[in-house]
């Protein structure tokens, strides 16, 4: 009998155990790396709202709603493009302060005098006085939604920021795209639960920057900035209305490999990204700068680079009354801008823009391995952006003589050709072996180059000692030049109707 009882009870506390095991495992979005206590924070009371560490909590509850009010108006003013009410005040603060820092307590006096007068500021109350949830961007038909999304196919985490996750889907298991949404357990959300407790509205505060970088995407209209399909309200995770923004689809820019591909891939990369820059500072809006200007914040689409985070984008430019007012400071290098006569410092969004540009890309990927004939006017660029001393509209007009130069072939003409072998050709022939390597290529396993022409064709042989003959296709760049296949033996020759085999003969 006294076994029998230890063992019922042995049982008993076992269920308990496993009960308790399972609801904790299976909560709706739990997930066991976010439960670990966090330093400074006493685990018992982490999350809990009546635990507000050295500070009131109806203080800290209007600030967060002061916070929320401040980011939604900054969305509503980008969507009437209007200019900030207390521009002055804003313009002072440093431009690469982020959105969106918790960590610093900024707590008004006008706050501070309604707290002691224990009355709470109207437009900031919780009684039905936040802002919409739902704002209304009244996107030009055909629109992609919520109905679209509920059957989405080959789901795939892509990454995450500080605020947003993004996923990439197939709808109608024909069209890919990205879906953009906030990160509940991204640096945002986390900082503002862990400081306010209040789940929704730290949502709320982190889902208007999506809002904002969805009105950017739809009045900044260009070919190098990603394009806004649609998006969706819907509740979720006990959250009413929450957003999620549907954009085309693009390949993260990885520079390891980006550095591995040809020179013309690699311009055409720097190319776009000054088009765009040069769109950003006539925008429609004015003047915009990239406050978060990394390559994680551009994606490659069709060999096309675009920008696809805007939600950091600014349309501000500093006030000053001098010129020691306009100092950008940078990791490596700082500039004085001059200060204008209206109060502005000239064209720093621009300036910004363009330096990032230099360090971020025209430094690694524009010189190397160019022809030579252009290497001199790819220096002169590189060193006019690294030292400020041109505007956008120089430096695209540059890049674009360099496109032409190139697309026209004028840049061999100052090249001296030196052509010791004989060719013959065969015409509708190719020889499907005897490869070799070389770099860059457009084959892993070949060397596959592009070429203005037949006489570019033979140089390139000329200067590679394996090579003993080339195969012109039909396939062409995306500056119309020819791809050719480099042969280390023409001994095995097959038709081909679409192809032309130039064979060494003599040298």
């Amino acid at each position: 009998m006294r076994r029998r009882k230890i063992a019922v009870a042995a049982g008993c506390c076992l269920s308990f155990f496993l009960g308790t095991l399972l609801n904790v495992l299976f909560i709706p979005g739990f997930d066991p790396h976010q439960q670990q206590p966090r330093r400074g924070v006493t685990p018992a009371f982490a999350g809990s709202p009546l635990y507000w560490p050295g500070e009131d909590r109806e203080s800290q509850r209007l600030e967060l709603a002061r916070q929320i009010r401040e980011r939604y108006e900054e969305v509503v003013r980008y969507q009437k493009h209007q200019a900030p009410a207390a521009a002055a005040r804003r313009l002072v603060r440093p431009l690469e302060r982020r959105l969106m820092d918790l960590a610093q307590q900024r707590t008004s006096s006008e706050q501070t005098l309604r707290l002691e007068k224990g009355k709470a500021p109207q437009a900031e109350s919780r009684g039905g006085s936040y802002p919409e949830a739902k704002v209304d961007l009244a996107l030009n038909p055909p629109l992609l939604g919520c109905r679209d999304i509920h059957n989405v196919t080959s789901l795939h985490y892509l990454g995450s920021g500080y605020t947003k996750a993004v996923y990439k889907v197939v709808l109608n298991r024909t069209l890919a795209v990205a879906l953009k949404s906030v990160d509940f357990g991204g640096h945002d959300i986390e900082n503002c639960v862990k400081q306010y407790a209040a789940l929704e509205d730290c949502y709320r505060l982190a889902s208007y920057k999506i809002v904002k970088e969805m009105i950017l995407l739809q009045r900044l209209q260009h070919a190098n900035i990603l394009q806004l399909y649609g998006y969706c309200y819907q509740d979720s995770n006990d959250i009413p209305d929450t957003l999620t923004a549907i954009t085309e689809l693009g390949s993260p820019l990885e520079m390891i490999q980006l550095l591995q591909t040809s020179w013309e891939d690699r311009f055409r990369i720097c190319l776009s990204l000054v088009r765009l820059l040069h769109y950003l500072a006539h925008s429609p809006l004015g003047s915009v700068t990239l406050l978060d200007f990394r390559p994680r914040q551009f994606v490659i689409v069709d060999g096309e680079l675009k920008v696809t985070d805007l939600d950091d984008a600014s349309i501000e430019e500093s006030s000053c009354t001098s010129n020691r007012d306009c100092f950008i400071e940078f990791p490596a290098k700082n500039f004085t801008l001059p200060c204008s006569v209206e109060g502005r410092c000239r064209n720093m969004n621009e300036k910004r823009n363009l330096y990032n540009a230099y360090r971020f890309f025209f430094t690694y990927l524009l010189p190397h391995s160019a022809p030579s004939s252009l290497r001199p006017l790819l220096d002169m660029i590189v060193n006019a952006t690294g030292e400020l001393h041109w505007g956008i509209d120089e430096t695209v007009a540059q890049l674009e003589k360099v496109l032409h130069l190139y697309k026209s072939g004028t840049y061999l003409q100052n090249a001296t050709r030196m052509l010791k072998a004989e060719y013959q050709q065969i015409p509708e022939a190719a020889i499907p072996d005897e490869n070799y390597r070389c770099w860059p290529s457009y084959h892993h396993k070949g060397c596959l180059l592009s070429v203005f022409d037949v006489g570019e064709a033979i140089e390139v042989c000329e200067n590679h000692s394996q090579c003993k003959a080339f195969v012109l296709t039909n396939q062409t760049t995306w500056t119309g030049r020819q791809l050719v296949f480099f042969k280390m033996g023409s001994n095995h020759i097959v038709p081909d109707p679409d192809k032309i085999t130039y064979v060494k003969v003599t040298g």
